[in-house]
């Protein structure tokens, strides 16, 4: 009899860190939308999420989304972004061909709204070959700043290069199997969002950002 007892105890108390480990780290919400939230961190947690390796310096997020509206939510991977506390890392959710395709991401630094450039506007920025997540970094260039020396915005033009003659990688069907879908919805929706985030983070330093048509909101992250 104590040994039944005892098997039973310990099932309850398996079943209860299963269910604590699952659950969502954060959650954020409004009269339009309810956003739960667990990003994924460890490299293994990602694996097993994704189904398969993913390359160094990308996480995933967990996101369910529940409309709260009569209307339908449009929702897509633009809505969200994240940013790192502890270093200033701050991204837009990664599409899988950014993360595993053939392209090459160049990124050029262009004037913003006065009419200035920040750093050299002849040197291009390099982004990293998508799966390496490399940092972009400045390029030499023939020209100086250009203003009159106070600080100006600045914005970024991206564009991709093909690489010719390569075959897909396989791992980009399946980041878009697992990843959160682009669609109008009224009901619950679920899936993966993957962003570029190097180093070693904590979840109280990181907090998911939506800004989509239900409004602005605020996820952070604790251990619970």
């Amino acid at each position: 009899m104590k040994s039944l007892i005892l098997t039973i105890l310990l099932a309850a108390a398996v079943c209860s860190a299963g269910d604590k480990k699952s659950r969502p780290t954060g959650e954020a919400g409004n009269e339009n939308v309810d956003i739960y939230a667990t990003p994924l961190l460890d490299r293994d947690q990602i694996k097993e999420a994704v189904g398969a390796e993913m390359p160094a310096g990308i996480i995933a997020v967990r996101v369910r989304i529940v409309p709260r509206g009569e209307q339908a939510l449009s929702v897509s991977r633009d809505d969200f972004e994240i940013i790192s506390h502890k270093d200033g890392q701050r991204s837009g959710a990664f599409g899988p061909t950014q993360i595993a395709g053939n392209a090459t991401m160049v990124v050029r630094t262009v004037a913003g709204n006065d009419g200035m450039y920040s750093g050299n506007p002849n040197g291009p920025v390099w982004g990293g070959i998508p799966g390496t997540m490399g940092r972009p970094r400045q390029m030499p260039g023939g020209g100086g700043a250009v203003g009159s020396g106070t600080s100006g915005t600045t914005e970024a033009e991206a564009k991709t290069q093909e690489a010719a003659n390569k075959k897909e990688n396989p791992l980009v069907a399946i980041l878009a199997d697992k990843m959160l879908q682009d669609k109008e919805t009224k009901e619950a929706l679920s899936g993966l969002l993957y962003f570029p985030l190097e180093g070693k983070q904590k979840l109280k330093d990181i907090e998911l950002i939506y800004k989509g048509p239900a409004g602005r909101l605020i996820v952070p992250f604790a251990f619970k």
